[in-house]
């Protein structure tokens, strides 16, 4: 008789920087022979990547259709945070809350034996003891943003943002993993204030990890072993580390004639010698930011590959950069509007750097091909991953001024020449080397998956 497949029920929120780590983690398990039920809603699903046809009878796209909010809160074909400005993103959370019903009727139907949620939706804790489903919590932010938050209530009380500007007295090693005081003014009136939807982002997270059995990290020891330990060590309960889940090399797909000849303007490149600069869709940067960042690349003299989001603030594209960027930068930069085929971008081999948010995936994904790292941090975990980063000796930061944040273009320039070509880079150069070999070797992440499966089967936890 076969073996009945291990059914799991993946949860994500509605905001890319947690669908994709949710997704890729899918994938893994249903590689893995694992039955998973991802659920999200039918605009998040179709702007999902399509899934190997391999994997048709183990991963199960499951749409939700997203309630709609009385009195136009939330705008007709929001689906995602990428979708609204920043303060329409309460409104979102209240329409996914509204999701537990079909949620719920899902759980009772299948009865897995686990599910794997995200921070965000606190109402699984009942439905999950409701009908004797194993919880599982999987932090899309690394180990060591987790450990600066530490156990449940450590940060409960806060008096002021000044209290999320040093390193916790918890870590009981050396760390600068802490938020700068414009950064930590904006954290704390987000995760600590914010209560449209009932419940603060603080709150909701508290309760999931709480119920759960065991916490999961897309990390591996390698990197951040010290962090991943001493989380256990504060919650009580195992941490797994799932690795880094890096992709398989991509194939360059040409989207359209226009990528066709972006990546015929690489081949021409020199290897390594190309900044990519890419900022996601959910970092809005300002008008000021914006230019900023291209005089900043003018000054470098480097060449440059941009991917550039269309701003709210700009009515056409020519708006987006300053007057005349493009035809000085014409020989050696390019600047493509709209959507951009990352991966394959950050594997050609003329790529040797990245100026980037410090997103954790654009990290994985950058160290996966050994490109140097220049971080401009702007929300949530992004400025703790750039310390962290730092104090790895794998990123140089843009420095900014700490009142309001603001930045200058000679700080652009100054941290691509130095990460790109100088000689007083050729010890980070040297690190993101090392550091590549661990991103990049699929062995080594396959068998923390392997771990990860047997711990699912079993229920029971060895560290690795």
């Amino acid at each position: 008789m076969a073996e009945k497949r291990t059914h799991v029920v993946m949860l994500p929120y509605c905001a890319f920087g947690h669908l994709i780590p949710f997704y890729q983690l899918s994938i893994s398990l249903a590689k893995s022979g694992v039955h998973v039920s991802f659920i999200s809603t039918p605009k998040n699903i179709q702007r999902l990547p399509k899934p190997p046809s391999t994997l048709v009878q183990t991963l199960h796209l499951v749409e939700l259709p997203l309630p709609s909010l009385e009195g136009g809160l939330l705008p007709e074909g929001a689906e995602a945070n990428v979708d609204i400005p920043s303060d329409k993103i309460p409104y979102l959370k209240l329409a996914v809350d509204q999701l537990q019903h079909p949620v719920k009727q899902l759980v009772a139907n299948w009865l897995p034996d686990w599910i794997i949620s995200d921070f965000f939706p606190h109402w699984i804790v009942d439905i999950a003891k409701e009908f004797q489903v194993k919880l599982l919590f999987f932090s899309v932010m690394t180990a060591s943003v987790q450990v600066f938050f530490g156990p449940p209530g450590a940060k409960k009380d806060l008096s002021s943002p000044q209290d999320l500007t040093v390193p916790p007295e918890w870590v009981t090693f050396p760390s600068s993993v802490a938020y700068r005081m414009h950064e930590a003014i904006a954290t704390f009136h987000g995760a600590y204030q914010e209560k449209v939807s009932g419940l603060g982002d603080i709150e909701r997270f508290h309760k999931v990890l709480g119920a759960s059995q065991a916490v999961l990290f897309r990390s591996c020891h390698e990197i951040e072993g010290e962090y991943l330990n001493l989380y256990q060590e504060l919650i009580g309960k195992p941490v797994i580390p799932v690795g880094l889940l890096p992709a398989d090399m991509p194939e360059r797909r040409m989207v359209d004639e226009s990528w066709r000849k972006t990546f015929e303007w690489l081949d021409a490149q020199a290897i390594k010698s190309v900044v990519f600069v890419g900022f996601g869709s959910e970092c809005k940067l300002s008008k000021d930011q914006v230019f900023e960042i291209a005089y900043g690349l003018e000054l470098s003299e480097l060449p440059f590959l941009w991917s550039l989001r269309k701003p709210s603030w700009a009515v056409h594209d020519h708006e987006c950069l300053p007057l005349g960027f493009g035809e000085r930068t014409s020989k050696r930069g390019k600047v493509c509007m709209g959507w951009a085929p990352q991966q394959e971008i950050l594997a050609h081999p003329a790529i040797g750097g990245t100026l980037f948010h410090s997103g954790w995936g654009s990290v994985i994904e950058n160290l996966q091909f050994g490109n140097t790292l220049v971080v401009l941090p702007f929300i949530i975990d992004q400025p703790l991953n750039a310390r962290f980063l730092v104090e790895k000796e794998l990123a140089i930061e843009v420095k900014r001024k700490n009142e309001d944040g603001s930045f200058s273009r000679d700080d652009i320039a100054k941290s691509l020449r130095e990460a790109m070509v100088m000689e007083e880079g050729e010890k980070l150069r040297n690190k993101t080397r090392d550091a590549a070999k661990v991103v990049a070797d699929l062995k080594l992440h396959q068998d923390y998956m392997a771990e990860f499966v047997k711990f699912l089967k079993t229920g029971i936890w060895k560290q690795i």
